[in-house]
């Protein structure tokens, strides 16, 4: 069996179970400004299960997402924006250092919201966006982690972006829950084969989608002649309800992914050539765990 790195787990369903509170669109950011603590302890978690990548909380740290709730509720987060993104790096750079070993992944969710590859901006206005995060992260962080990507113009955007940055970049991108060959968009999934080309992605994996789509996409992306793997979610489906109301309290885990049946997902994506494994919402530390006890 080839090296596996193991990633960590979702964060903001963790938040979500440990904070108690109703989640709102912009829920992690906001437990991270009222108790940046629980996201030590949950980075801290992983560490301890057998991650050995701390993902920063800074998902949704974006100028569009701080700017809609500062509309909605006469806020100023938008002037916290680097603070944010600095905290989140903090924050995770603790728990490494406390752990005494690890990398650090810098976050970039997507632009507009996540799924709605329909909401993002063209390539170029991205690219701006993508890379003022890129560089707030490099002084902190082993690599860029551009996060459930939804189409191609998304995945481009973002890879121009990071390219500012001296840190590698890995992409992660998100397909159909009922049709693993397609991007979120439609779009085939082997079309980013053009991008890992022109823009040198160091890794490809694919990310929030259920475990079974995954199973269908990995095999489109074996070949793609970079380390590949995923990080699947919990979820049962990605509701249309959900990419409108922002919160994820219209979705529903799944009872029947517990760490041993995520671990058996894990397997048939190592049996096809993956080297590296994580998981997304609704996969915690007792997953990573297993798929420590397994892989590495």
């Amino acid at each position: 069996m080839s090296n596996i790195t193991i990633l960590d787990g979702g964060m903001g369903q963790e938040l979500i179970h440990r904070y108690g509170q109703p989640p709102t669109p912009l829920w992690s950011t906001h437990v991270m400004m009222q108790q940046p603590d629980l996201v030590g302890d949950i980075h801290d978690d992983y560490f301890t299960s057998g991650a050995q990548v701390a993902t920063t909380n800074s998902y949704a740290i974006h100028r569009d997402r701080l700017q809609r709730a500062d509309a909605k509720h006469g806020s100023n987060l938008e002037a916290d924006f680097s603070s944010l993104h600095q905290k989140a790096c903090e924050i995770a750079c603790k728990s490494r250092d406390k752990n005494a070993s690890g990398q650090i992944a810098g976050s970039l969710g997507p632009l507009g919201f996540s799924y709605r590859p329909d909401l993002h901006i063209p390539p170029e206005q991205a690219a701006e966006l993508f890379g003022e995060i890129a560089k707030l992260q490099e002084p902190s962080v082993d690599l860029h982690l551009i996060e459930t990507a939804s189409s191609i113009e998304h995945a481009k955007g973002a890879l121009m972006g990071t390219a500012i940055s001296s840190k590698p970049t890995w992409l992660a991108v998100s397909v159909k829950d009922d049709d693993g060959t397609k991007l979120r968009s439609g779009e085939d999934l082997t079309d980013i084969k053009t991008l890992v080309e022109k823009y040198s992605p160091q890794a490809v994996m694919i990310n929030c989608s259920t475990p079974e789509a995954v199973s269908q996409s990995i095999p489109l992306i074996s070949d793609i002649g970079i380390p590949f793997g995923a990080y699947a979610n919990g979820f049962t489906f990605i509701t249309s309800s959900f990419t409108k109301t922002e919160t994820v309290d219209s979705l529903e885990a799944r009872n029947d992914l517990g760490p041993n049946e995520y671990a058996d997902f894990c397997q048939q994506w190592v049996d096809q050539g993956a080297t590296i494994l994580g998981g997304c919402c609704e996969v915690g530390p007792a997953h990573i765990a297993e798929l420590k006890r397994r892989f590495a």
